[in-house]
């Protein structure tokens, strides 16, 4: 099976551990082993990070002519979470992923959050086992094929709020981690925003990352109502 996924990637692993590892989420892992180290997470770590970088090169490259700003926008979307979700739908990663019996009874095999992790971990998988060229080919087959050019789908609210906080001066937003609950294939975060020290937004989400998005989205429609 694992086979007709690396056909679907065309790439063909030296080491097929790596995609293993890719396709290993973190219930599986502690509900095998009881060990989250052997879970994809690690790798989705280094994924997300060289997945970062080839998207923001690639747009410096193609749009000499945009702003800073737009190209941080740019980026959000092609890398998001529904970005991601989609690509791995394309590639039928849902079927291929390893999960405990909580995650697969709750509907895993489908949620973005969790198929969004497993391609960032493929990516690594790619870049550990064939270098920076396999993880690119990766990247530039399945990703930067969807460049959003003009009107963006899926807004990064961190930047949007960081860009307008900073018109003014002397201007300090801070992100908090407050709490965090659920079992560990189904983890559940709050973070807190200040902005000088005063609360302006709060948000949860899956990871500490969506968290934050969500509380400075709410920070967004409290200060900024009109953007």
């Amino acid at each position: 099976m694992i086979n007709e996924l690396e056909k679907a990637i065309g790439y063909s692993f030296k080491d097929i551990t790596l995609l293993q590892n890719a396709l290993c989420h973190s219930s599986y892992a502690n509900e095998r082993w009881h060990d989250s180290l052997k879970s994809n997470e690690r790798l989705e770590f280094l994924g997300d990070s060289v997945l970062g970088m080839v998207v923001a090169d690639h747009l410096y490259r193609t749009f000499p002519n945009r702003p800073e700003g737009e190209l941080t926008r740019m980026r959000a979307d092609m890398v998001c979470e529904k970005s991601l979700a989609v690509v791995a739908n394309q590639l039928e990663l849902g079927k291929h992923l390893m999960l405990g019996r909580g995650e697969e009874l709750s509907g895993g095999r489908g949620r973005d959050s969790i198929l969004a992790d497993a391609v960032e971990s493929v990516i690594a998988a790619c870049y550990l086992d064939g270098g920076m060229d396999a993880g690119v080919q990766f990247i530039k087959k399945f990703i930067l094929v969807n460049v959003p050019v003009t009107k963006l789908q899926n807004a990064d609210y961190k930047t949007a709020l960081q860009e307008l906080v900073q018109q003014k001066k002397n201007q300090v937003l801070s992100y908090r981690l407050i709490g965090e609950s659920g079992p560990d294939h189904d983890k559940e975060f709050r973070v807190e925003l200040t902005l000088n020290d005063e609360v302006v937004g709060v948000g949860i989400g899956s990871s500490k990352k969506r968290a934050e998005q969500a509380a400075a989205r709410e920070a967004l429609q409290r200060l900024f109502p009109e953007t």
